[in-house]
């Protein structure tokens, strides 16, 4: 299920949107919501905020609490700055792994007004002024157009939030599609891999050999491939090699029927990239 994310100056009525959230999805859509916030997961904010190596982990332990809240049965508030855009792209490709919505919620309440709100809090609630002052500093504003951003809602101190579009984005949109890198790998035979293995090997040392006696721009003949290999230069074994582990890797994960196109697709592989 969806993850909606909290994001704006400290003090700037973060928590008072999202109890506004939970109560519309709890109420209106009949969803059960979880929200994570410092407060749940026991953060003192003067000391954590002052601690660059101990908001790491704080952003660490909020990160994974997300992951664990994400499933088919709720809606995942996170209640926290969020003020730093790599976490935000963090906690985009968390969701896109997911396979699930999210949408970030900017309360742009400005500096000053927050300040005023912030000394308006219990004193053991309130940040002190120079931990207010470093984080409005430090403050990376989110930007629409960035994918890890969108759908971006800006929410100025005195608007009605826009419950019915936030819900229309998160549950009748479809999630982002995965990374190739983040989906499973595909199962492959023995044989597959084995054969993969084989023919990318004599490649090599065939192309080794012709390298001895090469001239720019001969094109020699390849076992397995009835491609030719152009060797516009003189390629040293490391480039090959290296060259045959990207291609091996991208092989496992587009796997093909046919375990005699190996050769071609390599050799084809070596004639655009090694230039």
């Amino acid at each position: 299920m969806p993850l909606i994310l909290m994001c704006g100056f400290p003090s700037s009525g973060k928590s008072k949107r999202a109890n506004e959230l939970e109560k519309y999805f709890s109420n209106e859509c009949q969803k059960k919501v979880t929200v994570i916030s410092d407060h749940t997961i026991g953060v003192n904010r003067n000391e954590t905020y002052d601690d660059s190596k101990k908001e790491k982990i704080v952003r660490g332990n909020l990160k994974s609490s997300v992951q664990r809240c994400l499933d088919k049965d709720s809606i995942t508030i996170l209640d926290s700055l969020n003020y730093i855009k790599g976490f935000r792209y963090e906690l985009y490709c968390v969701t896109k792994e997911s396979q699930t919505t999210q949408c970030l919620i900017h309360c742009n309440t400005d500096s000053v007004t927050a300040s005023q709100w912030n000394l308006q809090r219990d004193p053991s609630e309130q940040y002190s002024q120079e931990i207010f002052d470093g984080l409005v500093m430090r403050f990376e504003e989110p930007n629409g157009s960035n994918r890890w951003d969108s759908p971006l809602f800006i929410v100025q101190k005195d608007d009605t939030l826009p419950l019915e579009a936030i819900s229309d984005t998160l549950l009748k949109r479809k999630p982002p599609p995965q990374n190739a890198s983040t989906l499973p790998q595909p199962l492959s035979s023995t044989n597959f891999l084995y054969e993969l293995d084989r023919v990318t090997t004599e490649i090599v040392q065939v192309i080794i050999a012709a390298l001895k006696t090469f001239v720019p721009g001969d094109k020699i003949n390849i076992p397995s491939s009835t491609d030719k290999l152009n060797l516009c230069r003189p390629f040293t074994l490391a480039e090959l090699q290296r060259s045959r582990r990207q291609f091996i890797t991208y092989t496992k994960m587009h796997p093909v029927d046919d375990i005699s196109k190996i050769g071609n697709m390599f050799v084809q592989y070596l004639n655009n990239t090694l230039k």
